[in-house]
């Protein structure tokens, strides 16, 4: 992976391929290795003519720590991948993001004065304006002694993937304030936007729905996949690459 430093935060990336660039922005807890090397999104993209950058946000993998929760607004994470666009002199890039990698994506097109290119929401739908699970659920069982102190269920599950994915646990307690973004965001895009979400996913909820509000927006579904195992499925790549293609 390499290393830039914008302005005082480190941010970890892979650069991989050449053409059309796209950059991906993994889920929360998780790393650019675990979300899209690992996978094999990397090599599916590349194999397909796409020059890949992918990210360790900001509190994750290789990327700057830090433990307070205003470090984590969606406009500083959105931030550091413009930051990274700019300083890689990137041309109207196609981004892809994962779960919490949609609010970042979705922010940065919002928020970002350069043009970007087609985007992917996947993984997450209506309840980035609505609002999701309880996040304080997540970050007691992230700051638990131990995971057997951690409460069943999406607590734990975040926890067990935390330490799956060796990230920092008080970095990413830091991080899990989920914030809801206005539906007028979403009505305000204008970038031809893929929302697509395995339909076993109890998390991402109403994808099809937010697809809908979004004006050059479509739906996908990924079949038998849920939160967690639709990361590296095949109709999810086969999909986006004809999405992106298109």
């Amino acid at each position: 992976m390499k290393l830039v430093n914008l302005s005082g935060t480190e941010i970890a990336y892979f650069d991989e391929g050449e053409g059309q660039p796209i950059v991906l922005i993994h889920g929360f807890a998780s790393t650019a290795s675990v979300n899209w090397l690992g996978t094999g999104w990397i090599k599916t993209l590349t194999d397909a003519g796409y020059r890949v950058i992918a990210v360790d946000n900001r509190g994750h993998g290789k990327s700057t720590k830090f433990y307070e929760e205003s470090d984590y607004t969606l406009t500083k994470m959105a931030g550091d991948i413009a930051g990274l666009i700019s300083e890689l002199g990137l041309t109207t890039p196609h981004v892809m993001g994962y779960s919490m990698g949609c609010r970042i994506t979705t922010t940065l097109a919002s928020e970002y004065d350069a043009p970007l290119g087609k985007l992917v929401l996947a993984g997450n739908g209506l309840n980035m304006i609505r609002g999701g699970f309880d996040t304080n659920i997540v970050r007691d069982a992230l700051l638990a002694d131990t995971l057997e102190e951690a409460a069943p269920g999406t607590g734990r599950d975040f926890r067990v993937f935390a330490e799956k994915t060796g990230n920092d646990l008080k970095a990413l307690a830091a991080c899990i304030r989920g914030q809801v973004i206005p539906q007028s965001i979403f009505e305000g895009l204008r970038n031809e936007t893929l929302v697509i979400v395995g339909d076993e996913d109890d998390i991402a909820i109403d994808g099809d729905k937010l697809a809908g509000l979004i004006p050059n927006g479509r739906f996908e579904n990924i079949p038998g996949r849920n939160h967690m195992n639709a990361v590296g499925d095949k109709v999810y790549k086969q999909k986006v690459l004809e999405f992106l293609a298109a």
